[in-house]
């Protein structure tokens, strides 16, 4: 004889039965082809990459020129087929436990294999992409890529606008970035070395971190490693860039950040070519040599000057990308607490003309 089925107990109160409560499985982080993160993490090292709104092309663009310049600098990747080949099949008389040995080690072999020069993983961050680098250094590269695209004045891509190396990342936490920073500020700024410098800071999708703060505490560990150690605003010898996306705080140090145009390809192109470089046309069009390069850059700068007197009257939070003593309106912090005093905006565009004389001439 059939049991009867139990019906649903009696809710109290004769309501409805409500339905199962709905759990959700908690995100694992995801993770790529080759086993590692496909997100920005710590202790990654890499290139930051911003573009113009699309971003898949922007990795494809990325992809290509990284490769290229890549390959120059360090030769072709050397892949083999190893992770291909089967495993235990060399002979039927092998015994099991070393048969798992060989398959566990395969296993590995092909997953460092996996692992290339060059590997997108997510930003968190629009209009932002990240490629980690593996096994070099990006800031060589990148210099390398800005210097070529500086001198030939070829324009490789469409969509990629700033690149900028990461030499290191670590949490965006006050604390955890300045322990990082004694250590990681040490090849470039430690005695007996010196040198001048400014800190560039942009904040994307974070609001727990303080522009202020961060530059006076990475200011002051750049001077404790040295005293000689000194800012200059107009043409510094390094550039510490900190660039915080979410929580993860990117770290690097670059040279020729001002000859570089902020290390922006599109701007590298665009600039003022060499007199060499200039066909009879343009160089009519540019007058007489040197004075007429010379006037290019001061007005340029002067440009430069009125954009930053806009830029002081109004900045948005976490939004602009400002340089060691470029406070906003009514901050506390002062260029003279970091060890040097901000020149006046003619003394720039002056300093400024005179730079374009030498690189131009």
């Amino acid at each position: 004889m059939t049991s009867p089925v139990r019906g649903a107990p009696p809710q109290p109160g004769g309501g409805k039965r409500k339905g199962k409560a709905q759990y959700v499985q908690a995100k694992r982080a995801r993770r790529g082809p080759g086993g590692g993160p496909r997100q920005l993490a710590p202790a990654m090292q890499g290139i930051l990459i911003t573009c113009n709104m699309n971003e898949r092309k922007c990795v494809e663009e990325a992809y290509s020129l990284l490769s290229e310049y890549g390959d120059d600098l360090f030769g072709p990747e050397k892949f083999t087929d190893k992770d291909q080949q089967p495993s235990g099949s060399e002979g039927e008389d092998e015994d099991v436990e070393a048969a798992l040995k060989k398959e566990v080690g395969d296993i590995k072999t092909s997953t460092e294999m996996r692992l290339r020069r060059f590997q997108s993983v997510e930003s968190g961050a629009n209009n932002v992409v990240f490629i980690r680098t593996l096994g070099i250094e990006p800031e060589k590269v990148v210099h390398h890529i800005l210097q070529d695209t500086y001198k030939t004045k070829k324009k490789k891509t469409r969509v990629i606008l700033r690149m900028l190396p990461v030499s290191g990342t670590c949490k965006a936490f006050l604390e955890d970035m300045k322990k990082y920073a004694e250590t990681f500020l040490e090849p470039w700024f430690k005695a007996p070395k010196k040198g001048t410098f400014q800190i560039v800071y942009k904040s994307r999708n974070n609001s727990h971190t303080n522009r202020e703060e961060v530059i006076k505490e990475l200011a002051g560990i750049v001077g404790s490693l040295n005293s000689e150690n000194k800012v200059d605003l107009t043409n510094p010898q390094y550039t510490v860039v900190v660039e915080i996306i979410k929580a993860v705080c990117c770290l690097s140090v670059v040279k020729d950040y001002m000859l570089f145009r902020k290390y922006n390809l599109q701007e590298v192109v665009e600039s003022t070519r060499d007199p060499a470089q200039l066909n009879p046309k343009q160089a009519a069009h540019a007058g007489n040599g040197k004075a007429a390069h010379l006037e290019s850059g001061a007005t340029s700068h002067q440009n430069d000057a009125a954009v930053g007197r806009n830029q002081q009257q109004a900045v948005p939070e976490n939004s602009e990308e400002l340089g060691l003593g470029q406070t906003k309106p009514g901050s506390e912090t002062q260029v003279e607490e970091e060890g040097g005093a901000r020149p006046e905006l003619a003394s720039q565009v002056s300093e400024g003309a005179k730079s374009n004389e030498r690189d131009l001439s």
